[in-house]
């Protein structure tokens, strides 16, 4: 249980959960952050937040903390009592004054030593600054007006006038939690006088924007953003000066697009070490043309990073041509790597860097290079010198697990198996014990598998018709399919037998990030085909094809590409839009900010894959094709070669002998690996805390 739902409190609940445990946060406020977000914010935070597996109740206090048979029982003011294992206070700051009231100096009522607008104590020969420091009569649990009182000491102790309010400090925040962006800046919560709150909220889509301006709605005052807060750079240094556009254009989806210039050189575009964007194009002028340069003269964007990008955007408003260099061993992008590797007959990685590099390669360069050249069918992934080059996940062919083993991952085409499959992958998993799960892309993970077992239950896998479902790699992962005209009522196309084919064609294509696809039968979605890097749906008349959608740290819809498509015309466009994907995206690029960063968007990418108007899709056809002939299942690969297999032992000197450290326990009836005892480094799955009412 975590007591206290603030910004630091649903970081530690995150943290919790990716330890093995299933947190609950109670927070006595009606709203999670209370402090940063509104009632309308909060609603869609909550919702963010319960869909990452966290628990929440708001409204309610801890009553009392006992001991209760070996756990902790905690009493709600609402009269639940919830059992737990750990508890965690993340419930505001309480200021270290004891130094404070032992010299007698005045602290506030909630503790903190008073001080004026001087930062300056009663006692005129004491200051004070940070978290101990209560200015007029409050103190604040950020890094930003510590800073800011660190400034006014410092500029007094020089002989300064420095002064500071309440309405000076910078609230602003932004929550850093995987899976839920939310942010605030300035007076979020409309507390000005005369303030006028715009307000854009879209339940659907998961997002939540809020201006708060002027009485004449001339200057911005605040904002939240929750859901998505990719605007946050732009809009915080903006607090206080001149709407540079119409508030709603500002937050509305396809509205406004405001970039760097749009800021006044007095804006501070690092609030955490107090970075004007003024500063910043000084510092480039000076010859800081690089983002760690301007990082080492101006200290912005060192501390939380959230500036980072503004200050991309200011080198290319300044003129500067930012380097596209794929890593200090190449100053080729990856794009232009692969057209090299393709153009050369490149095929190893020695040759490339020896020809067009430097140095030996990092991890940067190594598997970006690895995936060009699987991409152009240059054999199997563990093939000589290949096989030195590849990820974690593509040493082995499978996905490491936070404990250290492996899962295993079959191709199930569309989410269609038979009953002998089903018996076999159940099998398979009860005779190696391991945990099965059925994902959202309708196939059935089974996790917990060693090393040394990999090819064991590959064997039986491939026996029995199954291949590599490519869950460990940067290349196709599933297309997801609903009934269609099969069985539903109301599909009007064949959306199961699309999805067989499209995943059966494109299986084992190696791309600069993770693919995946849907084929919806009809309008009502229910395989979530917009949610997908490219999305199918049927209409009455043929298909339309969806591209730049997918589920990433901002996920994003896709958008419409082209319609009423026949069969066969549409995987011709999606043949050419993965092609042009995989030789144009930059490294670990999906395929959202990829149509999102080209030149023209999507009208351009639809001129060159639907209009061919730079004559290349004969060309994009035939790479495809050439992969299609090309394919070969990497499971059964290993399996066929003694020499690949050498690889898939625990320890080379003990072949087949299972790791020593490592006991399985039933977790919600499966097997789930925990340490040993006296083992606390490794991490222990917890199952979810009892509830009584």
């Amino acid at each position: 249980m975590v007591v206290g739902g603030g910004l630091l409190g649903l970081e530690a609940a995150r943290a919790l959960r990716l330890l093995g445990l299933s947190p609950q946060v109670v927070e006595i406020a009606p709203r999670l952050m209370p402090v940063q977000v509104d009632e309308g914010g909060g609603a869609l935070l909550r919702r963010l937040v319960e869909s990452e597996e966290l628990a929440v109740r708001c409204g309610v206090s801890v009553q009392e903390i006992v001991e209760d048979r070996g756990r902790l029982l905690a009493k709600l003011s609402d009269g639940v009592e919830l059992d737990a294992d750990v508890v965690v206070f993340s419930a505001g700051i309480r200021p270290a004054d004891g130094l404070a009231r032992t010299a007698g100096l005045p602290v506030g009522e909630r503790g903190g030593v008073l001080v004026d607008d001087r930062c300056r104590t009663s006692d005129e020969r004491v200051w004070a600054v940070g978290e101990v420091a209560a200015l007029e009569g409050r103190t604040y649990g950020l890094v930003a007006p510590g800073y800011a009182m660190a400034e006014v000491v410092a500029d007094r102790l020089l002989g300064g006038d420095a002064r500071m309010t309440p309405a000076e400090i910078d609230m602003s925040t932004q929550l850093k939690m995987l899976g839920v962006d939310v942010a605030s800046f300035g007076d979020a919560q409309a507390v000005t006088p005369g303030a006028l709150e715009v307000v854009v909220n879209d339940p659907v889509a998961g997002t939540y924007a809020k201006l708060v301006v002027s009485d004449d709605a001339g200057t911005l005052l605040g904002g939240v953003l929750v859901g998505d807060a990719s605007k946050y750079a732009v809009l915080r240094p903006l607090v206080g000066a001149a709407l540079p556009a119409d508030p709603v254009a500002m937050i509305a989806p396809g509205g406004v697009e405001l970039g760097a210039d749009a800021l006044p050189d007095s804006a501070q575009v690092c609030s955490c070490n107090a970075v004007t964007k003024g500063a910043i194009r000084a510092a480039i002028a000076d010859g800081a043309h690089t983002v760690p340069a301007i990082k080492g003269c101006t200290r912005a964007g060192t501390s939380c990073g959230s500036c980072v990008p503004m200050l991309k955007n200011l080198l290319v408003q300044e003129g500067v041509e930012v380097s596209k260099a794929l890593c200090e061993h190449f100053s080729q992008s990856r794009a232009e790597l692969f057209e090299i590797v393709a153009g050369a007959g490149v095929r190893t990685f020695t040759e490339l860097v020896g020809r067009y590099g430097r140095g030996r390669g990092c991890d940067i360069c190594k598997p970006a290079v690895a995936s060009i050249l699987a991409s152009l069918g240059s054999g199997h992934v563990h093939d000589g010198e290949q096989a030195t080059l590849q990820d974690t996940n593509d040493h082995f062919l499978a996905n490491l697990q936070r404990n250290g083993t492996y899962s295993v991952v079959p191709r199930i085409p569309g989410g269609e198996i038979t009953p002998e499959g089903l018996i076999t992958v159940g099998e398979v998993a009860r005779d190696f014990g391991l945990y099965t799960k059925i994902t959202g892309g309708q196939r059935i993970d089974m996790f917990g598998a060693r090393v040394e077992q990999l090819p064991a239950i590959w064997r039986r896998l491939v026996d029995a018709g199954f291949e590599s479902g490519h869950a460990y790699g940067k290349a196709l992962r599933t297309v997801k399919s609903c009934v269609g005209t099969t069985w539903c009522r109301y599909g009007q196309q064949d959306s199961v037998g699309l999805a067989i084919a499209l995943e059966l064609r494109y299986r084992g294509l190696r791309a600069p990030h993770k693919i995946k696809s849907a084929v919806s039968g009809c309008a009502r979605e229910c395989a979530e085909a917009r949610s997908k890097d490219f999305g199918v749906i049927a209409t009455e008349t043929g298909w339309n094809l969806y591209v730049g959608g997918n589920g990433g740290f901002t996920p994003r819809h896709a958008e419409l590409l082209a319609s009423d498509l026949d069969t066969d015309t549409l995987v011709r466009v999606i043949d050419r839009f993965l092609m042009f994907y995989i030789r144009t995206a930059d490294r670990l690029q999906r395929t959202a900010p990829w149509v999102e960063a080209m030149d023209g968007g999507l009208d351009h990418l639809r001129a060159v894959i639907v209009d061919d108007s730079l004559g290349i899709c004969a060309d994009l056809e035939a790479a495809m094709e050439a992969h299609v002939a090309g394919y070969a299942d990497e499971w059964r690969g290993v399996l066929d070669d003694p020499e690949k297999l050498e690889r898939f032992v625990s320890f080379v000197n003990a072949p087949g002998t299972p790791d020593p450290t490592i006991e399985f326990v039933s977790e919600r009836g499966q097997p789930v690996p925990v340490p040993r005892s006296g083992e606390p480094h490794q991490p222990v799955a917890i199952g979810m805390p009892g509830v009584r009412a």
